[in-house]
This record gives structure tokens, C-alpha cells and sequence, in this order.
């Protein structure tokens, strides 16, 4: 007898195939330790927010700090564990059906397809072309049906971490008849966002999280902006006291402070262009631009060779080889100098022994 939706037979648990190493660069974490940064003052703050409660007054302080960071009235916000969890509540209130489904370009990120196929919404791909842009007219030819609840674009995007093109993304949401979808995870690195235009487009719903910019990846903080009425229907499908005090108020911390995170986003972009310029140099390595705090680059046939390579040697990249238009890839997260020099040094001792 089986208990559950026919269709969970044939999934796979959600699972990230990134190798453990000492140096982690392969998830696009910081090697930043907030709560170094904010230690003090966090457990000072703690002493009135009482963990044997639901209700605190920290929840309406965020929520007025977030606002205000994000430039946004706190009525066009929702607050969460994690990006992953908002795009699991988006996913959840648009699927109307088993006929329901999202449309996204590819590759894009990994877990658009585990989340929507874990409410059982459908969800249909346009390749990016060789360059990593896409046609609108393709784009939203997939979106014209009665069955199709949201549009998805992320952008920057992972794991091409390029920004698509503003005017497509613009005539996406003029155009389309279900909620336009932007994911802005890497809304500090690219500096460009859409939040602006929610009272314009009121069909427009953003995603951001803190677990980049913000260090913060294992504290589970994430965010929707959207047009108010947007956020009233998202919460119908939200549980109640979703998300912990004690991250509520390290997240009202660390905004706080801010401008030490922002500023260490500045020293991550200056890396990457250092980086960048490194990789480029290695006869045998072509590397992708980025707007985010990754490199996508390839060794061509030796990709795979130099990914296993670097995690004998206790540096772990990414694979993002799993799409034609990636083939051959591996995406690099940027760190501090010291794991981006041992990178560099084994990639280059790597391409000079092959």
C-alpha cells in the first residue's frame, strides 16, 4: 500500500552533489563568520526576546528594518527560512491543478524544478543560447497557456551568472498573463534589481536571500518583495510562526551592521575581478564574465579531470556540466585570498601536469 501522491514515487529526494572539502568553494557561500561580527550584540538583544513565546516586538522590528534596506513599504514584504522556502510558497499558492505549471530558462537554478515538483506543480524549460541569452518571443510562447502560473527569471542568473537583458525582462512582465517571477539572490553582487516596479507591475514578485550577501547561509533567511496584495494571498499559504525568533533577531542584528556586510560584498567583487583575470590567463581556461560572487569557467575535456583534481586536493567546486549549453562546466565560488590563491595554484599545476 503507499500512502502518498502518485507522483512522489518516481522523484528523488532534493540532494546537493558538492563535494565536503577544507575549502568550500562550491555553494556560493562567504567565508565571512557573522556571528563574530555580531556576537554581543546579538545575545545582548536576545535578553528580550523570550524563546518560550510565539509573539515579540522583534518581528515588527525586522520587518521595519527590512523595509527600510530593502526600500520598500513593509507591507511588500513576506520573510522566510530561506529563498528556498519563499519559492516553495510561491510555487504552492500559484498551482491551481495537476495540468499547473511554471515556465524557466535553462540552466538556471537547480532547485526551481525540486520545489515546484514537490507541490506538484509542472514546470517547462527554454534553453539560454550559446551567449546566455534567451528570446522573449520563445519565452513567452511557453508561458501563453491557461495552465501556465508563473514565469520564472533569475537574475542575476546561477549558474551562467550573467544579468539578462533588462528590456526582455521588462516586456516578459508587460506581456505575461500569470506572476513574473524574478530571482535577485544576487541582487548585492549585480547591484541591479526590479523593486522598483511593483506598483507599476503588479503581476511582479521578487526573491532575495541573506545567505550570500549577508553571510549567512546557514541561518535560513530569505524574503519576498511583491505589491501588497500579492503578499496577503502568499501568506494564506504560509504556516503561522513560520520562522524562529532567534533568527529574526540575528537577521535584526546583522542589519544593524549592516555596512560591514556591504562592504564585504565590495572586497568579494574585487576578488572576483583578480580572480577572473587569474583564470583567464591559464592557457587551456576560458572563463564567463559574472554579476554574482561565482565564475562559471570550463577546461574543456579536462573539466571533470580538474573538478576531481581540486577536491583531491581538498578544494571543492561545483558541477554545473548537467546542461548542453554548460557542458563541460564548473562554477568556483569566490572566497577569501588565501582559498582563492590555493585555487588558482592547483588549477594552474593542474592544466601545466595534464
Amino acid at each position: 500500500m503507499y500512502y502518498f501522491r502518485k507522483d512522489l514515487q518516481s522523484k528523488k529526494p532534493v540532494n546537493i552533489d558538492v563535494p565536503n572539502k577544507s575549502i568550500k568553494m562550491g555553494l556560493n557561500e562567504s567565508s565571512l563568520d557573522p556571528f563574530k561580527i555580531v556576537k554581543d550584540e546579538f545575545l545582548t538583544k536576545m535578553k528580550t526576546v523570550h524563546i518560550n513565546r510565539y509573539f515579540n516586538d522583534i518581528t515588527k522590528t525586522l520587518l521595519r528594518q527590512l523595509a527600510e534596506y530593502a526600500n520598500v513599504p513593509p507591507e511588500c514584504l513576506v520573510c522566510g527560512n530561506g529563498a528556498d522556502e519563499m519559492l516553495y510558497y510561491i510555487f504552492n499558492s500559484v498551482r491551481n491543478d495537476n495540468n499547473s505549471f511554471a515556465v524557466s530558462l535553462a540552466p538556471s537554478y537547480f532547485d526551481y524544478k525540486s520545489y515546484s515538483g514537490a507541490v506538484g506543480l509542472g514546470i517547462k524549460f527554454l534553453s539560454l543560447n550559446s551567449d546566455f541569452d534567451f528570446s522573449v518571443d520563445e519565452y513567452l510562447e511557453l508561458c501563453d497557456d491557461e495552465n501556465c502560473k508563473l514565469a520564472i527569471l533569475c537574475n542575476p542568473n546561477n549558474p551562467t551568472g550573467n544579468l539578462l537583458n533588462e528590456n526582455k525582462i521588462i516586456e516578459t512582465i508587460e506581456k505575461s498573463k500569470q506572476l513574473v517571477l524574478i530571482d535577485e539572490t544576487y541582487f548585492e553582487f549585480s547591484g541591479k534589481t526590479f523593486s522598483d516596479k511593483i506598483f507599476e507591475y503588479p503581476n511582479l514578485i521578487i526573491i532575495r536571500s541573506f545567505s550570500k550577501s549577508f553571510s549567512a547561509a546557514g541561518l535560513r533567511f530569505g524574503y519576498i518583495i511583491s505589491h501588497p496584495d500579492n503578499i496577503k494571498e502568499l501568506e494564506k499559504v504560509m504556516t503561522i510562526f513560520h520562522m524562529n525568533l532567534m533568527t529574526q533577531t540575528m537577521i535584526s542584528t546583522m542589519l544593524e551592521k549592516k555596512e560591514i556586510f556591504l562592504e564585504h560584498n565590495k572586497k568579494i567583487i574585487e576578488n572576483k575581478k583578480d580572480v577572473f583575470k587569474q583564470l583567464s590567463a591559464i592557457e587551456g581556461i576560458h572563463v564567463h564574465p559574472s554579476a554574482t560572487n561565482f565564475l562559471t569557467f570550463t577546461a574543456g575535456d579536462d573539466t571533470e579531470n580538474l573538478f576531481n583534481f581540486l577536491a583531491n586536493n581538498e578544494i571543492a567546486i561545483r558541477a554545473v556540466w548537467h546542461h548542453p549549453v554548460l557542458a563541460n562546466h564548473v562554477r568556483v565560488t569566490i572566497s577569501n585570498t588565501t582559498h582563492n590563491s590555493a585555487f588558482i595554484k592547483h588549477v594552474k599545476r593542474f592544466m601545466e601536469e595534464r
